[in-house]
């Protein structure tokens, strides 16, 4: 099989020849850029000028070379408007800081920063819906977010022989709103302003729907896989209640859905952290096909009872290793047990691309890197 065979097969849920490999294919299964200068050495490659697809998260591009030697079978062609800075790098005392086009401002400390965290927010405080109309809202149909899509999918698929992953426009419905709002002001909404907040989430989708639609235009049937998130769930528990998202989030994330799945063949893949096992079932019901990244260290998230309860209507892409204890703090023998008991539990009959729990972090040790993909190589063949 060349890569999109083994991509689409996976997706489908059907065994592939090996269970398909991502690294970079999204800008929540990547790498951030002190892991990825570490691996390049490691790997004997030469030293690259690392290309931000998120500056945020400091997570980078993976290079070419990268993705031969590792075997990549996704390919990420989108023009990644969320993350890109709107304003220069700036001097905050102790933090340099930037604005996205949403005019939120990120901030990262200069001694050690690993990467930026929001400060400032735009819609916070007593804002009424007017002020929501009257904000300025990015062009979701700016040309230069679709230059040289078309050529990248076409060399994606017809060259180099890999499934075409696109991203969204933004970050998620939800995660938009308590950017612009602040968290604060975001979670008291929900309670007490929700019409304010339904008209911040209308105005996201209507730019993400506008989005979508000529991404679907400009590329047809090049597109395998679409990528949207909203982080619903904390280390523990849900963020919000059950109630609250089928009344405010779900009718939205539906409308986004059935847009996709109307308007292409498309997998939607759909980011969530934590544990998000309780609305699981919701997400399946409004057309999901594929979860990330299956936070297997969050409650409720054991991969074994997630393929048997789940597994016939989810692809699971993610949750090949603990990002969290295992990958940056474990030893390399830790690993390659972590990943054995993953690719058991998930790589049966399909459904499942391999991943790390979310982006690899930058105290990840290359040895760590590869004991991950060595262990992949060896056992991630096919079960029958």
């Amino acid at each position: 099989m060349n890569s999109r065979e083994r991509l689409l097969a996976a997706i489908n849920h059907k065994e592939p020849d090996r269970v398909p490999f991502d690294l970079g294919g999204t800008v929540v299964t990547s790498i951030h850029v002190k892991a990825y200068q570490a691996l390049r050495e490691y790997l004997g490659l030469p030293s690259l000028q690392p290309v931000f697809s998120d500056v945020i998260q400091q997570v980078v591009r993976v290079d070419d070379d990268v993705m031969e030697r590792l075997g990549v079978d996704v390919r990420n062609v989108s023009y990644q408007a969320r993350v890109t800075a709107r304003s220069a790098v700036q001097d905050r005392g102790n933090y340099t800081c930037l604005y996205d086009e949403l005019k939120v401002g990120w901030q990262m400390p200069k001694d050690g920063g690993w990467y930026y965290d929001m400060f400032d927010n735009p819609l916070a405080g007593p804002v009424t819906e007017a002020d929501v109309e009257g904000f300025a809202w990015p062009d979701p149909l700016a040309p230069s977010r679709f230059t040289g899509l078309r050529d990248a999918a076409h060399r994606a698929i017809a060259e180099e022989q890999r499934a075409v992953v696109v991203g969204s426009i933004s970050a998620g419905i939800m995660e938009v709103a308590s950017r612009l709002r602040g968290f604060q002001d975001y979670f008291v909404d929900f309670a007490a302003n929700p019409k304010l907040l339904g008209r911040i989430m209308d105005r996201v989708l209507e730019m993400q729907l506008a989005y979508w639609g000529r991404i679907f235009e400009i590329l047809g049937d090049d597109v395998d896989v679409v990528q949207s998130a909203d982080d619903i769930a904390g280390q523990h528990s849900l963020l919000i209640s059950p109630r609250s998202y089928r009344a405010m989030v779900k009718p939205r994330h539906k409308e986004l859905f059935d847009f996709i799945h109307a308007h292409s063949k498309a997998k939607i893949f759909f980011h969530s952290c934590g544990a998000i096992r309780p609305l699981i079932p919701d997400l399946i019901e409004i057309g999901l096909d594929i979860l990330n990244p299956v936070q297997v260290s969050a409650a409720g998230m054991d991969t074994t009872a997630l393929k048997r309860e789940f597994g016939k209507d989810l692809t699971f892409w993610g949750g090949g290793v603990d990002t969290q204890q295992v990958l940056g703090s474990g030893t390399p023998h830790q690993v390659r047990e972590e990943v054995r008991r993953r690719l058991e539990d998930l790589m049966p009959g399909g459904g499942f691309v391999f991943a790390a729990v979310h982006n690899i972090q930058g105290n990840v040790p290359p040895q760590n890197i590869m004991a991950m993909w060595e262990t992949l190589q060896e056992f991630g063949t096919r079960c029958t």
